[in-house]
């Protein structure tokens, strides 16, 4: 009888405490966030039982909340803990381009293992003294020097679309993601890999893995304290594996290569900066008078490949898929390749006819409204702060929805339709409306490099190739696993041009 009464006792306890915890949690907060308003919680799980669905339902799903409560909702990720989801301009404006609201929220932990403490997951003296290190690496005039490799690893790129053309269909995002890698592998890390003549790259599946498995633990119920006896977390150790040991390979061979040749002066007669890799930025730079250790350096690469690799596979997948399902605009793009070139077939762009490329530009700018490669990102607020007589507690992890805002209709007429055009209007008045690469002190640096890549891989693609959808009727499952996927693939039809 007593054991009986204990049971029951312990199974009272813990049905009332969770509930009390979470009334006490929400009393205590009673003074902020007020007027903000969300979907009400589960006082054993908060909110995060909505989110035990598969993840290309994610992006719905928060556009739902947003649409019912506001642009700022409130979302509990736990019995005692919130999340606010923003897609109010003026709010981005005071958070993005503030000096003190630059740490990124907890769940950016998640990355450490992988990216350590570089470039994305630092914060404060480290990180300001690391963009100050890594700033000169993206000067335009060493940019422009890339080109050549873009236009190298572009060729086997379309040789590899060639073998496609006789499909019905042809999945392009896995052909790009191959690309991408060699692409920054070579411009970024001075090192060929020739990954995309190794289709069963471990290195992609890993980084699609660990992407994967860090959303899970982004959006999990379970406690984080279990996640050691989740299979997730052996999957996890086996992709890290990987990934470091492909890029302590990249540094090693950069060293050795660098050992092994003539040290040259890094500017010509005019003044022009060489082109310099990345990795060789990393390797003779300092910090406070000391070279970067190679924790430090391995923490940078492992940054830079994921952010120059990923990110851009996503946009420019997205891009040759709007163009493909919107012939007219196909069209007008193909137009000013022709008018830059005249002779499409023998074209070998150099810096200037990439920034000649206007209308192409509008085309990759409307391609990241609607399929922005980042659809939000997090900070943490590190001290209490009032915005407009909202009160904003210390601890609070807020998230920038660039996805939604970039799809107001206040902002954006016609917000799911794809007209490049609209962006020949925007002035520029209001730049936290349309943040693809986020802003202020923490905007992408790497986004003019991004910009460079995108529009000579898509001039390429559309100087070789008429694309056309391969079923037109499909909708895409987006995904926002790190960066913004189609879990249903990005099909494509191919036609030569000639």
């Amino acid at each position: 009888m007593f054991i009986l009464i204990g049971l029951f006792g312990v199974f009272l306890t813990l049905l009332v405490l969770p509930v009390y915890l979470h009334k006490s949690y929400v009393k205590k907060h009673e003074k902020y966030l007020k007027n903000i308003s969300g979907p009400k919680p589960n006082p054993f799980f908060g909110n995060m039982l909505d989110f035990v669905i598969p993840t290309h339902k994610f992006m719905n799903l928060f556009s739902d909340y947003m649409d019912k409560y506001g642009t700022i909702t409130k979302v509990y990720d736990g019995p005692q803990s919130t999340f606010l989801l923003v897609a109010d301009e003026n709010l981005f404006e005071y958070i993005l381009s503030s000096p003190q609201l630059i740490e990124k929220a907890s769940q950016y932990e998640y990355l450490q293992n992988w990216l350590g403490l570089g470039l994305l997951t630092s914060t404060g003296l480290k990180w300001k003294k690391r963009r100050r290190v890594i700033t000169p690496a993206f000067h335009f005039s060493i940019l422009e020097n890339f080109v050549d490799i873009f236009e190298r690893v572009g060729d086997v790129f379309i040789k590899k679309l060639e073998t496609h053309i006789e499909e019905e269909k042809v999945d392009i995002y896995p052909l790009i993601t191959l690309y991408a890698l060699d692409i920054i592998c070579e411009a970024a890390m001075g090192i060929s890999v020739n990954a995309q003549l190794d289709n069963k790259s471990q290195y992609v599946r890993s980084v699609e893995e660990i992407c994967r498995i860090i959303t899970d633990r982004n959006f999990s119920p379970l406690d984080t304290r279990f996640y050691p006896f989740t299979i997730n977390y052996y999957k996890e150790k086996m992709a890290l594996k990987v990934l470091h040991a492909h890029t302590d390979t990249v540094i090693d061979r950069r060293i050795k290569e660098m050992k092994n040749c003539v040290v040259e002066n890094n500017e010509n007669d005019v003044g022009i900066k060489k082109k310099m890799a990345f990795l060789d930025t990393l390797l003779n730079s300092n910090c406070d008078g000391k070279p970067l250790s190679r924790t430090d350096i391995r923490e940078e690469v492992d940054t830079f490949m994921f952010e120059g690799h990923h990110t851009i596979s996503s946009a420019i997948s997205f891009a040759l898929y709007s163009l493909a399902n919107n012939p007219s605009v196909q069209k007008k793009a193909l137009e000013e390749q022709k008018e830059i070139f005249g002779d499409l077939k023998s074209a070998k762009p150099i810096p200037a006819d990439l920034q000649d490329m206007k209308y192409l530009e509008l085309v990759i700018k409307e391609t990241l409204r609607l399929y922005p490669s980042v659809p939000f990102f997090g900070r943490n607020v590190t001290e209490d702060f009032e915005w407009e007589g909202i009160l904003f507690p210390k601890g609070q992890q807020i998230v920038i929805m660039a996805y939604v805002i970039q799809k107001n209709p206040k902002f954006f007429p016609n917000p799911l339709e794809f007209i490049p055009e609209r962006f020949l209007e925007i002035d520029g008045t209001h730049p936290y409306r349309y943040i693809p690469f986020s802003a202020g002190p923490r905007n992408c640096i790497g986004q003019k490099f991004a910009m460079l890549e995108m529009k000579s891989s898509i001039s390429k693609v559309l100087r070789n190739f008429e694309l056309f959808p391969a079923n037109p009727n499909q909708e895409l499952q987006l995904a926002p696993e790190l960066v913004l996927i189609s879990k249903s693939g990005i099909p494509l039809c191919l036609k030569k041009r000639y």
